[in-house]
């Protein structure tokens, strides 16, 4: 024999008896009514063949081996528990059973994490009344009270989910088990807490867990404690909802705000870890500056726009339109909207920025300037009549006023709706241009010269003129001199006499004559007095009396001096005559 065939000779010898020992072995482990390990020899069609040491092998129906899926879970090779249910099969092998096993294996579980307070792990398969239906190798119910640590509205959510479970109760016989989520989480949360307590304070940043979402913030799980994450301290930017920053399991860096230990309430903060852009916004944003945005909001006073995260400004409703009269922001501006602004103030103590809308766009109130002069003359329409004066377009948008004191220079208007109505075309003349307050008067009377500059040489003082009693007051008597002239007689001069209300003499629509006294083109007044022209006609027979009685007085002297010379004469005469007839 050479020396390979020897050793081949021992090595089988050898290997005989391993296999003998292992035979005897497993004889006297295995033992019906246990759970054994075994190894997949074959997996066939209908069946898989487990060797588990025995003197026989074991087959096993295939669907004991199939997933949820119909997949088979198993390939040759895979070592798998199997129950070893009895030593002879009608066939000649041994007889086993791989869901026994499993079921053994669970109860087995079921009743070791009972006892010691521990878990198991399983799937929540579906929603049955009162709670949920957990597969954890056997069927378990979840009763919705004890599916989270707070009451859950929506089980549904909860389907799909593999946890782990405390067994509050079970019955083997029966094939009942009850479980719960919230111990094992409560458990857990427990241990994380005194975790997170030792390091819990002010100003420690921490990782946590989004647990819940409102409309006012985020609860988060720092470890077994949880804190709040107000809205207001997610984003140094403007947050409409929580969900629109974070959704629910998301892990977040967060500060600790406030800490209150008593209560165990924890305020957090997340923008807190971020730099504050408010104090370096200066250095940014400047008055004057032309700045794109985004419209993030609408308010009634106006619309506030985005210039960078966690910077807006206010553009007030007045500074969205050089021509318009907005009423509301939403007349000009939308959500959403991207826009062009001008940077008008910076207040980074009180984190405002002043912005205008229309000042990115020239002023037409400067171009009016130019085009239309103070002095000018402008044609256009009536665009609205008021109680004041006429308002007359200019320019697109622009509208100038005519007041109710520039329409007639001397007529009194009540109401410009006496002379004009809207869609009137007009001619006027630009009085002055407010380009600060956006504002143009004009003038409908200057389009001629003012009546009042020739008033003192028409009515000149001393002159008598007639009129129409107009008004009476306690004062005096307005009397109209022609059509939209009218001139007072004050009190004092209603009469020669004391009178104490012009009333007792004077009714309007009465006729009267009275003296020009004064004019003043300036104040546009005309002052009339009958007492005046009483006495100028008073003077006036008393001097055409003395120029009578002079007139009167002369010719008689000259009569009586012409009469003294006749008879003079007439003496002469008379001697010279008789001396003659003497001679004769």
């Amino acid at each position: 024999m050479t020396e390979d065939n020897h050793e081949t000779h021992a090595g089988a010898a050898g290997g005989a008896e391993d296999f003998g020992h292992l035979f005897e072995q497993s004889m006297r482990a295995v033992r019906p009514g246990e759970i054994v390990k075994g190894r997949v020899v074959l997996v066939a069609r209908d069946h898989v063949t487990v060797d588990i040491g025995y003197k026989s092998e074991g087959q096993i129906g295939i669907h004991e081996f199939r997933d949820r899926d119909g997949q088979v879970g198993v390939k040759e090779g895979d070592e798998v528990d199997v129950y070893f249910e009895a030593s002879e099969s009608e066939d000649g092998g041994i007889v086993l059973s791989r869901q026994k096993a499993e079921q053994l294996r669970v109860w087995k579980d079921i009743e070791q994490a009972f006892e010691a307070q521990g878990a198991v792990e399983g799937t929540i398969v579906g929603k049955v009344k009162g709670g949920l239906k957990v597969d954890i190798g056997v069927a378990a119910f979840l009763p919705g009270s004890h599916a989270d640590l707070r009451p859950a509205r929506n089980l549904d959510r909860f389907i799909g989910q593999r946890t782990r479970f405390s067994i509050l109760k079970f019955n083997r016989s029966r094939g009942n088990v009850v479980v719960s989520r919230r111990a094992v989480m409560e458990r857990e949360r427990q241990s994380l807490k005194g975790e997170t307590l030792k390091v819990l304070e002010e100003g420690v940043i921490l990782e946590g867990t989004v647990k819940n979402i409102t409309d006012y913030g985020a609860f988060v799980d720092l470890g077994g404690i949880d804190g709040l994450l107000h809205i207001t301290d997610m984003s140094w930017g403007r947050i409409g909802h929580p969900s629109e920053v974070l959704n629910v399991g998301d892990k977040v860096r967060v500060v600790v705000l406030k800490y209150d230990p008593d209560r165990e309430r924890v305020s957090l903060g997340m923008k807190q870890i971020m730099p504050d852009p408010w104090h370096t916004v200066h250095e940014r944003f400047a008055p004057g500056m032309k700045v794109k945005g985004k419209v993030v909001s609408l308010t009634d006073y106006g619309a506030f726009v985005e210039l960078e995260k966690g910077v807006e400004g206010l553009i007030h409703v007045s500074e969205m339109s050089w021509t318009r009269r907005v009423s509301h922001p939403s007349k000009v501006l939308n959500p959403g909207d991207d826009v062009d602004v001008v940077v008008l103030d910076v207040d980074p103590a009180n984190r405002r920025i002043s912005l205008g809308l229309k000042q990115a766009e020239p002023n037409p109130w400067e171009m009016v300037k130019i085009n239309h002069p103070v002095g000018s003359r402008i044609q256009g329409k009536v665009k609205s009549v008021t109680d004041f004066g006429v308002f007359v377009g200019v320019d697109e948008g622009i509208d100038g006023l005519v007041h109710v004191s520039d329409l007639h220079w001397t007529k009194k208007v009540k109401h410009p709706s006496e002379i004009f109505k809207k869609g009137d075309d007009v001619e006027a003349v630009v009085l002055a241009i407010d380009v600060a307050n956006e504002r143009i008067s004009l003038g409908i009377k200057q389009l001629q010269e003012d009546p009042w500059n020739a008033m003192p040489t028409r009515y000149p003082v001393g002159s008598k003129v007639k009129g129409v009693v107009t008004s009476v007051t306690d004062f005096g008597v307005f009397v109209e001199l022609e059509e939209g002239l009218e001139g007072l007689i004050h009190v004092s001069q209603l009469s020669t006499e004391r009178i104490d209300k012009p009333s007792q003499l004077f009714t309007v629509g009465d006729a009267v004559e009275a003296e020009v006294t004064n004019v003043d083109p300036r104040e546009r007044r005309i002052g009339l007095s009958i007492r005046a022209l009483k006495r100028s006609e008073e003077r006036e027979e008393v001097d055409s009396y003395l120029r009578r009685e002079r007139e009167s007085s002369k010719f008689s002297f000259e009569d009586i001096l012409n009469e003294e010379l006749r008879l003079d004469r007439d003496e002469g005469e008379r001697p010279a005559k008789a001396k003659g007839t003497l001679e004769k």
